[in-house]
């Protein structure tokens, strides 16, 4: 096979888990009617004994995505790492442009969350994932303004059945090129991004009074 190629290929599941805890705004696709259904929501993966573990998730029962979340359906995350334009200025040798980024896409089965007391507890647990080690706010599993949420989401598991890393690091290059291409990486999400978000803000809000 000679797409992907191997060497773009991540073969070790603790890397990919990585990518999930590090960028845990995930895309989850289902299918319905032969068209593809896709929402973007925080997803968090906890290890649970199992062979790959689980992610855990919530979504607005409103969404139209819902009516496919049924226990056993096969669903798809996807995860974004970094990734950036590679200029061929940054190499030692000539090359062509290129793109290098971190993907990595799970493949699982739904278990939907019925018991109410087990969502609450998943927001929990979600919540002090992403407040990372130094927390500035902590959900308590008995906060009131939870009973009012808890009716108008829907909690479910993923376990987690396949894997994929897609990892392209200019692997092909000398190892000196190699470096070079991870610094522009590295550099490419250390910008500025104030301007950009000024100007969107203004033009969703020019957009949303017109």
């Amino acid at each position: 096979m000679k797409y992907p190629p191997q060497h773009h290929q991540e073969k070790n599941f603790s890397n990919v888990i990585e990518v999930v805890k590090n960028y845990p705004f995930g895309t989850l696709i289902t299918i319905k009617d032969n068209a593809p259904l896709i929402t973007h929501i925080p997803i968090v993966y906890e290890a649970d004994g199992s062979k790959y573990g689980k992610l855990v998730a919530h979504m607005d029962k409103y969404n139209p995505q819902v009516g496919t979340l049924v226990d056993d359906a096969l669903v798809t995350a996807v995860f974004y790492g970094p990734d950036c334009y590679i200029s061929p200025s940054v190499y030692s040798t000539r090359q062509l442009p290129t793109w290098n980024y971190i993907f990595c896409h799970l493949q699982g089965r739904i278990k939907l969350l019925r018991d109410k007391e087990a969502v609450k507890r998943t927001m929990v647990r979600m919540t002090a994932f992403l407040e990372g080690d130094n927390p500035k706010y902590v959900l308590a599993e008995d906060d009131s303004r939870m009973e009012g949420l808890i009716n108008y989401i829907i909690g479910f598991e993923i376990k987690i059945t396949q894997w994929e890393g897609k990892f392209k690091f200019s692997q092909d290059k000398l190892k000196k090129d190699r470096e070079q291409a991870k610094l522009a990486l590295i550099r490419s999400q250390q910008k500025d991004v104030k301007a950009f978000v000024d100007r969107i803000f203004e033009n969703h809000r020019n957009a949303q009074d017109s």
